[in-house]
């Protein structure tokens, strides 16, 4: 069907008249019957009775134009939606942020909601391995882990933000000269980890077999605060990313950063495929603008 075809006999008979119809669309009285004829040729009957005196409609003709009218509105919602989502006034993002870092996200959290009030957005705080699981299956369009992110699942990612890892226990642990560790150190001495379910979990276990080492765990938890106390009782020593050590309140202890070119605790942006919806985008954005870096995909740069 034809809907302009559909627009002009609309308007015939909501004027009853051709003529002032074609005057209404500013369009001549023959392309209006034109037009008309086209609709009735879709529908293989006649719509309007033309050799009536009065302006008749046949059967088919009544339904074409109750039902064209909602078929027009609902088309003219639909061009009304996708130009206010291309202008970002309204909008869905479900997106996944792991509790270890949603600290990182206040102030762009702040920015985005004001800045786009219409966009609404779902987030779930889910560790970073259930987040590439969401985005994958597209429960999530947009997340952020820790790499490297699982190879059997087929994402997109980008290193977002950078940091050192740091290990924090009581001075016995530690040798007095040392300015820094490597993972070979860390074999005899128990350790307190985040769950299994965390990216920083996962990564320590690839750094660890990647030396061909066991790591000595005698703790795990899934709140770092938890895993900070476990270490200040000196049960052992806590391994956390650079930014957690400006909220451990036990200052008492000796923090010392691991090896960077063995390990470094890496924030990433994954998504399913290569396309984002520009809510993701504007996400994205806000980020750059708020933290600094680069945030929005390579491959995206040129279709901003």
């Amino acid at each position: 069907m034809n809907v302009r075809a559909l627009q002009y006999f609309i308007e015939t008979v909501r004027q009853r008249s051709f003529t002032v119809a074609a005057q209404h669309m500013g369009v001549t009285q023959s392309t209006v019957s034109k037009m008309v004829r086209q609709l009735e040729d879709d529908f293989g009957d006649t719509l309007i009775i033309r050799e009536a005196k009065q302006f008749l409609l046949s059967d088919s003709g009544q339904i074409v134009w109750e039902r064209g009218q909602e078929v027009l509105a609902a088309i003219q919602r639909l061009e009304t939606d996708v130009r206010q989502t291309q202008a970002l006034q309204q909008g869905r993002l479900a997106l996944g942020i792991p509790p270890m870092i949603n600290l990182l996200f206040t102030d762009v959290l702040t920015t985005f909601t004001k800045r786009y009030p219409d966009i609404q957005l779902n987030i779930k705080e889910l560790p970073g391995p259930a987040i590439e699981q969401q985005v994958a299956s597209q429960d999530l369009e947009l997340g952020f882990s820790i790499l490297p992110v699982a190879s059997d699942l087929a994402l997109q990612s980008q290193a977002v933000v950078s940091h050192q890892v740091w290990v924090l226990g009581n001075t016995s642990f530690f040798s007095s000269k040392s300015k820094t560790l490597q993972i070979q150190d860390l074999e005899n001495i128990p350790q307190i980890w985040m769950g299994n379910e965390f990216g920083l979990t996962r990564l320590l276990r690839q750094a660890f077999a990647k030396e061909g080492l066991r790591p000595h765990i005698v703790a795990q938890s899934s709140q770092w605060d938890w895993v900070a106390s476990l270490a200040n009782s000196g049960l052992g020593v806590a391994i956390l990313p650079e930014p957690f050590l400006a909220r451990f309140p036990h200052t008492h202890l000796k923090a010392l950063p691991l090896a960077p070119e063995q390990l470094r605790w890496e924030v990433a942006s994954v998504w399913n495929g290569h396309y984002l919806s520009l809510a993701a985008r504007a996400w994205l954005q806000c980020c750059e603008e708020i933290l600094g870096g680069q945030w929005v995909p390579d491959n995206l740069q040129d279709s901003e």
